[in-house]
């Protein structure tokens, strides 16, 4: 496998990830999560120490920039437990950021110009630079919209992928606009290929993912033990039948937990170790060696840049 996976710590061979959770968020403050900050780093640590000792080996901190990121921790972090960290650049959806922000009124060539910085130079944390580097590019859309601020995001991640061709991930809110996404992206010369859409399977709808997958792009499931919604057991239906239309080499895990409530280490429940332990076996049972490959084979390929 052709590149390397850039994480907190240094560039690593793509072989060496291991199992691989795609999507997660140490560091996350947000107006939209008010009571539901990840902010401390010993708690968090305590949380990604968990998630480590339940097998998973790596995985992606999604959190992008303006909303509480920590790289400097999350390289220490990464240090203590030995789980590798991929961290991320770019802007979420509009509705992350409140009015007035400063994010809003940037062009697209100076947002492509502080994604590339982050990704080649170091990422900015509190008063000064640290030198930890983002692996990938994260940008957002809402429910069936891509407001002018969240086209902005997309071209300038464009921009910065054609600098560092460093994959691009992007929010769908509740699985909506998949190939209106790619459609903004590949007119701005980024090949789907290089394209995670996540949280896919907030519409499980396994044709779509099918044909989202011909198309090129990886997709993320990561809407396991939101039993409000629906069980893991529709989830699992939804990936296999997928799998078996030809989405296989496309399919990514995350947990996406996301919530001061929901992480263990600060009180709440299931915590990121749901995935590897309640929802991983569920699925390997079924069929071991897609797990294997959704685990182990898509991230790696995924992330190597």
């Amino acid at each position: 496998m052709r590149g390397a996976v850039r994480t907190v710590l240094g560039d690593v061979p793509p072989e060496e990830l291991g199992a691989t959770d795609c999507h997660e968020h140490l560091f996350q403050v947000s107006p939209l999560l008010p009571g539901d900050e990840l902010d401390d780093e010993e708690r968090s640590g305590q949380e990604a120490a968990l998630l480590r000792a339940a097998g998973i080996t790596a995985m992606i901190d999604a959190t992008p920039i303006g909303l509480g990121r920590d790289p400097a921790a999350l390289a220490r972090i990464s240090a203590r437990t030995g789980l590798a960290v991929v961290a991320s650049t770019g802007v979420h959806r509009e509705a992350h950021y409140p009015e007035g922000h400063g994010l809003r009124q940037l062009p697209v060539e100076e947002l492509a110009r502080w994604f590339v910085r982050e990704l080649t130079s170091g990422m900015t944390a509190g008063a000064g630079s640290v030198p930890v580097r983002a692996g990938q590019i994260k940008a957002g859309i809402g429910y069936w919209s891509i407001s002018p601020f969240e086209r902005r995001t997309l071209e300038a991640a464009a921009l910065a992928h054609g600098e560092t061709g460093a994959p691009i991930m992007v929010h769908l809110e509740h699985g909506s606009a998949g190939f209106e996404v790619l459609g903004v992206l590949g007119a701005a010369g980024v090949p789907a290929s290089r394209v995670t859409l996540a949280h896919i399977d907030r519409n499980p709808d396994a044709g779509l993912h099918a044909e989202l997958a011909a198309a090129g792009a990886y997709l993320e499931y990561d809407g396991m033990a939101r039993h409000r919604e629906w069980p893991d057991s529709m989830i699992i239906d939804c990936l296999l039948d997928a799998a078996e239309r030809g989405a296989a080499h496309r399919l990514l895990l995350g947990g996406d937990v996301a919530r001061r409530t929901r992480y263990v280490a600060y009180g709440g429940l299931p915590g990121l170790a749901y995935l590897p332990e309640r929802f991983v076996p569920r699925l390997e049972a079924a069929a071991p060696e897609l797990t294997r490959r959704i685990l182990v084979d898509n991230p790696a390929r995924y992330l190597a840049w």
